[in-house]
């Protein structure tokens, strides 16, 4: 069946659940794991007078120490459930891009990710990145809720 999966995690609480189960599933199929966050281009984060207020080091400090905390807590999660675990911080894409190119990269058959569950305005306004996932990708994606 599955023999490598990524699992793509932001660091909210949805998606530690989907971190959980993803891990879970791994450990039952004995397959290799492979966490990630990704964090955006600065570029697409500040525009304006605000890139003054938030220069791009302290952009790329703050990222990467938040991204430091999302995969210690899925190697947590994983040394609990005993599964090993390799993590990844994809730097300078897009969320949906940055999932499915890195999992292209690194021969996983499968991707697990939380989706919020946004409708109406708010997903018009703040998109879907699992459903660009799904859309995007050309392996199996499984998306938790």
């Amino acid at each position: 069946m599955y023999k490598h999966i990524l699992i793509a995690t932001d660091g909210s609480e949805l998606a530690q659940k989907a971190v959980g189960q993803g891990l879970a599933l791994a450990r039952a199929l004995d397959a290799k794991v492979l966490a990630i966050t990704v964090t955006e281009p600065w570029a697409s984060v500040v525009s304006g007078e605000m890139t003054f207020a938030f220069p791009v080091d302290e952009y790329e400090k703050n990222a990467a120490a938040n991204a430091s905390t999302v995969l210690a807590s899925a190697t947590d999660i994983a040394r609990k459930v005993g599964v090993t675990c390799e993590t990844l911080h994809v730097k300078d894409r897009y969320p949906a891009d940055g999932i499915v190119e890195t999992a292209k990269a690194h021969g996983c058959d499968l991707i697990i990710m939380a989706s919020h569950g946004r409708r109406g305005v708010s997903r018009m306004l703040l998109g879907s990145e699992a459903n660009k996932v799904v859309a995007l990708s050309t392996m199996p994606v499984l998306i938790c809720r």
